[in-house]
């Protein structure tokens, strides 16, 4: 049986490991390669999704809403399908004691394994959240979940280059650090705030999944996790982004120099960006157009913490893989976050 057993084990993480390098490669480390170039050449990756080079987004409409879902879309489809096939396969081709093995302890070590792990992703947050909920689903530990969910897409390599590039460095820095902190912090955090209850349960579960596996059935049962995921997470994630696309007259107001640092003005642009929803990197071009319109540095430094990492969308979608009191935390602290990155932005930047 075990000889059995190994080769199928084997096939499993032959197809996992092709699709995550060729995925990868295609969809986001050959492009952002390129784009780094074109980042340091006319200091620039692109108008800004949000309102483009207008002062103000426009009014909330049906056709604001489906402009911005298809903007949106064509960014991030690609990305989307790779989290889609990660996240299944995540949960069918690789063993369980593997993820629980990397991930699974409610300590640091679990956070820094998943906040590494992150950095090849260079996934958007909404993006990422499929191959999170996979990680759930194999019982990896929540704060080593939330280390690898915000880690794709705070400290993503790709993205601090373009923001060097086109922002300048100081700015790369501030994200780095604060980056840093929010990442393996709250991953650390989150893993505290597991119970003895909770870990014993996730123990328990975890025991299970590994007496279930059976590597003969594999792949037909990737093909049915994918089915579900895609039914279940795809439809509510359209219907926010839409939403989102219609509301972004409200969320993000007039852009122009009367948006100062007040301390006000840092705390709405932290809210609003956390719940917002972007493309991988999306918020550079979105802080160099809103600077260009003379936007004062603290609200910029606000949305440079708050656009990435998470989205109504995003928590939306892993909303059954994390207890509610977790995300309602993340979302808090991102938030905060934020308002340190506008504070720090306004006084230094």
């Amino acid at each position: 049986m075990t000889t059995l057993r190994q080769p199928r084990v084997a096939s499993g993480w032959l197809v996992f490991l092709l699709i995550a390098v060729v995925g990868l490669f295609y969809v986001k480390w050959f492009p952002y390669y390129n784009r780094a170039f074109v980042a340091a050449s006319q200091h620039s990756i692109g108008r800004s999704i949000l309102m483009g080079t207008a002062a103000s987004a426009p009014e909330p409409s049906w056709q604001a809403a489906l402009d911005y879902a298809i903007a949106y879309g064509k960014a991030i489809w690609q990305a989307m399908v790779l989290g889609l096939l990660l996240g299944s396969a995540v949960q069918a081709l690789i063993p369980p004691r593997w993820v629980a093995r990397a991930l699974g302890e409610h300590n640091f070590g679990s956070v820094v394994n998943g906040g590494l792990m992150s950095l090849p992703g260079m996934m958007c947050t909404c993006c990422a959240a499929p191959v999170v909920a996979g990680l759930r689903a194999r019982e990896a530990a929540p704060g080593a979940a939330i280390a690898f969910w915000l880690g794709n897409t705070v400290l993503n390599p790709a993205a601090l280059v373009f923001m060097g590039f086109v922002l300048g460095w100081q700015w790369t820095g501030l994200r780095f650090v604060l980056g840093v902190l929010m990442v393996f912090g709250l991953g650390y955090a989150v893993n505290r705030m597991v119970t003895p209850a909770q870990a014993a349960s996730s123990r328990q579960a975890l025991a299970k999944l590994i007496e279930e596996d059976e590597p003969g059935k594999a792949f037909s049962r990737w093909i049915r996790i994918l089915g579900r995921m895609t039914l279940r997470l795809v439809p509510e994630y359209i219907v926010l982004v839409l939403l989102l696309g219609a509301a972004r007259a409200w969320l993000f107001p007039h852009i122009g120099p009367d948006i100062g640092n007040g301390v006000l003005w840092i705390v709405v642009f932290a809210v609003a960006g956390t719940l917002f929803v972007i493309p991988t990197a999306g918020e550079v071009p979105i802080i160099q157009a809103m600077l260009s319109l003379g936007m004062a540095a603290g609200p910029a430094g606000a949305l440079l913490m708050t656009l990435p990492p998470v989205s109504v969308p995003s928590l939306a979608m892993l909303a059954r893989s994390f207890p509610p009191r977790v995300l309602a935390f993340v979302a808090v602290a991102v938030v905060g976050f934020g308002v340190v990155g506008g504070l720090i932005a306004a006084a230094v930047l």
